[in-house]
């Protein structure tokens, strides 16, 4: 169900896009800058729309950054659906999030942490006036919903910490630490650490007389909870098998909110061996729709499809079989008749919505775009948020078979900004397989000249790049660098059969298909085949490894938070079982994980190499690029090696983030665009 392309002097290609639909106006006598670094903390992120009961204001998040405090705070804010001004909701000095109307119409209530305490429940009068605090929690409150009728919240609590029910000092503990006892299966994850039999379990919190009632217990992390119409049930998402650190398995559970046993007596509605999911309600409470994975074995490879199935259980019907595209976010029409999902397409993400007999599939919102998320009212309103390739993210309602934009978070900043044209490309690998990607070009690109160009690679690898905004490639773009942006085997968007194009198979098809994004632009004459740069982080450090032992076009790499020796992650990152499913256990299967190792090549690489990553990422830990950083430095290669004190996968401290693109282009600068590598002093 490939989108329809263009052909041209045998190169599969696309246009060039303006994007003037959603894009910020820009006067055109103004004088326009190009891209910094600093404009990156300058950019502010929204999210989490959500529609008033009477259709009237839109809540959201938007989150900013403070680069000489060195610190992000998200604040909340609200905007009338007919456009207007937004109000702020929350004031600055608290980040909040997770707004939600109260059924009422009346309040908006948010979570916080103030004070330094754990995260709680807060309320506010949708027409001003001070937060209240709701709920007091002692371990804080991971999420929350109301119930229809607004009397009660649906809390999401993790069990406390053993000094927290003996009411030890905070302080005590810190300065007298204890070693960690470990017995479980899946012993850690990243931004967690060390995993404990703590388990997360559902409450319900009485807003009239601030009781609280745990709802589900035992040896379980039950999430994703949601009440039904009526509000005299809850479904949610859990793995109750012998070893759920063995398995991805979940199932979709009900129990009563008014139930005494603590969750003993549950209907089990899912028994699907897979990753069932994401369960929302049929306005009639017969019906639950959700998310349903029926390959387990083949992890993140595996494709999802839309699922409906009866409340009480039974057999389900899978709604988009004949689909084979991600889903995610189903919800209802208020009809009951239709269910609106999201839908990952060919680097683009529509809102979609399908019959519950699983015919006339249509896309609301469709096109060069990316739908991230959206919210709907009892009435069918909708609010989204969008991103487009010169647009960040943006709250939108939907209007018939379009969308209107409706905040301008960040259109004063763009109207500054001249940013670089982005070409949407497909072109042929070495095989024939047809492979999609982005070309982004410097501001003032002139085809006659032969630009520095850098090949960047997406994570995942069960990811893909789309038609969102990106400071990274617009940044190195603003720096007189063409950037490629591919997605290769293994990446999503295109059916389960393309991801699953590198299983057992990493650094081959994959490595073919990223080249030949290379070779497109080369061969449209303004790529400088001798100042060739890669990189990416995460699976796109991975693949970095993958490219370097392969060939030396590339004057030099960055390699962020990548593996290179797999043997070595065995117990130490937190994807044992992904590790076990595709490639056996390691002692069993050795030459298999040996024959995938770009470590096992590491001699073939000349290419000046920047390793980095966070000390306590547990997803790619820094062992691997120690590991490589090591052998290329005894080696006598080109290289460097930096850790970000105290950071997991994701680096998330403001001055690291600026460390780090500083460090991308002085790297680049010296060895892509200087005719000769320099050495690193």
């Amino acid at each position: 169900m490939m989108k329809k392309i263009f052909q041209i002097s045998g190169l599969m290609i696309g246009l060039v896009m303006g994007w003037p639909s959603f894009a910020a106006a820009q006067d055109s006598t103004a004088v326009l800058r190009t891209l910094t670094i600093e404009d990156y903390f300058a950019i502010k992120q929204v999210g989490d729309p959500q529609i008033s009961p009477d259709g009237a204001w839109v809540a959201y998040t938007v989150t900013g950054t403070d680069l000489e405090e060195d610190k992000r705070e998200t604040r909340i804010w609200m905007i009338p659906t007919q456009g207007g001004d937004a109000l702020s909701m929350t004031a600055k000095g608290n980040s909040a999030g997770r707004p939600r109307w109260s059924p009422d119409n009346r309040s908006l209530s948010f979570t916080a942490a103030k004070n330094e305490g754990e995260s709680q429940v807060w309320i506010l009068n949708r027409m001003g006036g001070d937060s209240q605090q709701l709920t007091n929690v002692k371990q804080g409150v991971s999420s929350y919903d109301w119930s229809p009728d607004g009397r009660r919240l649906l809390l999401t609590i993790k069990d406390p910490k053993p000094e927290d029910e003996e009411g030890e000092d905070k302080e005590d503990k810190e300065d007298k630490p204890e070693p960690w006892v470990i017995d479980r299966l899946q012993f850690k994850r990243d931004n967690t650490g060390y995993l404990d039999d703590r388990r997360t379990h559902l409450y319900v919190f009485d807003v009239r007389d601030s009781s609280v009632t745990q709802i589900t217990s035992g040896p379980y992390d039950d999430n994703q909870a949601v009440w039904s119409p009526d509000g005299s049930l809850v479904a949610f998402v859990s793995n109750r098998t012998a070893e759920a650190d063995g398995n991805s398995n979940s199932d979709i559970w009900i129990v009563s909110p008014d139930n005494t046993d603590k969750g003993q007596t549950l209907v089990q509605v899912t028994t699907n061996p897979g990753s069932d999911s994401s369960p929302s309600w049929r306005p009639d409470g017969m019906t639950l729709t959700y998310v349903t994975v029926t390959q387990p074995d083949l992890i993140w490879y595996a494709m999802n499809y839309l699922a409906v199935v009866d409340a009480k259980g039974g057999e389900p019907r899978i709604l988009t079989a004949d689909l084979d595209r991600r889903v995610s976010t189903p919800r209802f029409t208020p009809d009951g008749r239709s269910i609106n999902f999201l839908l990952e397409d060919s680097a683009e993400r529509h809102l979609a919505r399908i019959g519950v007999n699983g015919r006339n599939l249509i896309r609301p919102i469709d096109g060069h775009r990316s739908v991230r998320s959206y919210m709907m009212t009892k009435e069918g309103r909708i609010a989204t948020l969008i991103s487009e390739p010169h647009l960040p993210g943006e709250v939108f309602i939907a209007v018939g078979n379009s969308a209107r934009q409706l905040t301008q978070v960040n259109d004063s900043f763009l109207e500054q900004i001249k940013l670089g044209a982005v070409e949407n490309a497909t072109f042929p690998s070495r095989d024939g397989t047809e492979v999609e990607g982005f070309i982004i070009k410097p501001p003032d690109f002139d085809a006659r000249l032969k630009y520095p160009t850098l090949l960047r690679i997406h994570g995942g690898p069960v990811s893909q790049y789309d038609f969102r905004f990106n400071f990274d490639a617009q940044l190195f773009a603003a720096k007189g660098y063409v950037v490629v942006m591919t997605n290769p085997r293994g990446s999503s968007g295109y059916g389960q059969d393309f991801s699953m194009g590198i299983y057992q198979d990493w650094g081959n098809k994959d490595f073919e298909d990223v080249m030949a994004g290379v070779d497109y632009v080369v061969a449209q004459g303004y790529a400088d085949p001798e100042r060739l740069g890669v990189g990416g982080w995460s699976y796109g450090g991975i693949l970095t490894n993958y490219v370097i032992t392969k060939t030396d076009r590339f004057k030099g790499a960055i390699s962020g938070a990548s593996e290179v020796l797999y043997r070595a992650n065995y117990g130490h990152d937190h994807y044992q079982l992904q590790w076990e499913k595709e490639l056996g256990l390691p002692w069993e299967n050795a030459e298999l994980w040996e024959r995938i190792s770009p470590f096992n090549d590491v001699e073939k690489i000349v290419t000046p190499t920047l390793l980095m990553g966070g000390e306590k990422d547990w997803n790619v830990p820094i062992l691997n690029s120690e590991q490589l950083y090591q052998a290329l430095r005894r080696l006598g290669r080109t290289t460097q090696l930096v850790v970000y004190p105290g950071e997991h996968h994701g680096i998330r401290r403001p001055s690291f983030q600026k460390d780090r693109y500083e460090r991308y282009l002085d790297w680049y600068d010296r060895h892509v665009k200087q005719p000769k590598p320099v050495p690193v002093q």
